[in-house]
């Protein structure tokens, strides 16, 4: 599925100096770095307001371990390209699962038949109904 947000995002280049993104700019570089390392099934919830930890949770998948771990791979060198610190990554060893702490924004990267099984989308989003699919 592809994630085509309507504007153009890009990460910085290596080594370059960038102030750390505000939430808004967060998203669209999270929404432009999935789409370049080809991650699947998008999906964003909204939590502003709703919940302490962050602002939006990000759910999407890749087809196979080594697609989620280059997913995260690629998410995290593009975030901290673009300033961000204390990103926290856990479960890139097997790749079944991989979470990122980019604080304002926790993205959680399946595999397909993962994601089925934990259904995250469906306990985070029953009573909000913001959740979209990003198409």
């Amino acid at each position: 599925m592809s994630m085509s947000s309507g504007a153009a995002v890009s990460a910085l280049p290596t080594g370059a100096s960038a102030a750390v993104p505000a939430a808004q700019d967060l998203n669209a570089l999270i929404r432009g770095l999935l789409d370049d390392a080809k991650a699947e099934n998008t999906v964003v919830i909204d939590l502003t307001g709703k919940s302490t930890i962050a602002d939006a949770m990000i759910v999407t998948e890749g087809r196979s371990n080594r697609h989620v771990a280059a997913i995260a791979e690629r998410l995290v060198q593009g975030l901290k390209e673009a300033g961000l610190k204390g990103i926290r990554m856990e479960g890139q060893n097997t790749a079944d699962w991989v979470l990122i702490d980019a604080g304002d924004v926790i993205l959680h990267i399946f595999r397909p038949e993962v994601r089925v099984f934990y259904n995250l989308e469906k306990m985070w989003s029953a009573d909000r109904p913001v959740e979209r699919v990003m198409g």
